[in-house]
């Protein structure tokens, strides 16, 4: 699947006060588990299509990478998002996860790991440059850098106020599918 890439230089405007970033992981340590780790990872799709398709969950966009430990960064209106996608009973977290508690964990078959980090829009610094949409500016607006974006300093000291200034209209709003 061909991507469009930007030439010059772009940013992220998140376009609220803060951003929550949640990264998710897991490590396959015994390869010759390799039912065990597909049955682990087999669970994170079903979870992402449930989110790409109800908006209200919160999830803003992600980005995913595969190997021995495989990785998901993804971008979140708020902690409280999170927090009630994993606890809904309705979703298609909290099976999987009680699953993995009673029969991997604890086996050293496969690890799991998240870390997740509320961001202030003030901390934000992101450059893309020759890039397709990717990372936050995918998540949130892509927006040419400009007038007030041109450095990384002033890039990090823009507050949520700012970016909605019109100085660059945002050529995107987008969510991974």
């Amino acid at each position: 699947m061909a991507q469009t890439v930007f030439s010059g230089r772009y940013t992220a405007d998140p376009g609220r006060e803060s951003v929550t970033v949640f990264l998710i992981g897991m490590r396959a340590n015994r390869w010759w588990k390799a039912g065990t780790v597909a049955k682990v990872a087999a669970a994170m799709p079903r979870m992402l299509q449930h989110l790409a398709g109800n908006p209200s969950s919160g999830m803003l966009g992600y980005e995913q990478w595969f190997g021995r430990t495989t990785m998901l960064l993804s971008y979140w209106e708020s902690p409280d998002h999170l927090r009630k996608f994993a606890a809904d009973r309705e979703s298609p977290h909290l099976e999987p996860w009680r699953r993995f508690m009673k029969e991997t964990a604890g086996s050293g078959d496969v690890g799991v790991w998240h870390e997740t980090y509320q961001v202030p829009a003030a901390g934000i610094e992101a450059i893309y440059n020759g890039m397709p949409l990717f990372g936050l500016a995918k998540a949130t607006a892509h927006i040419p850098v400009g007038a007030g974006t041109n450095t990384a300093r002033q890039r990090m000291g823009r507050s949520a106020a700012q970016s909605a200034a019109p100085a660059a209209a945002p050529s995107s709003r987008a969510r991974q599918s």
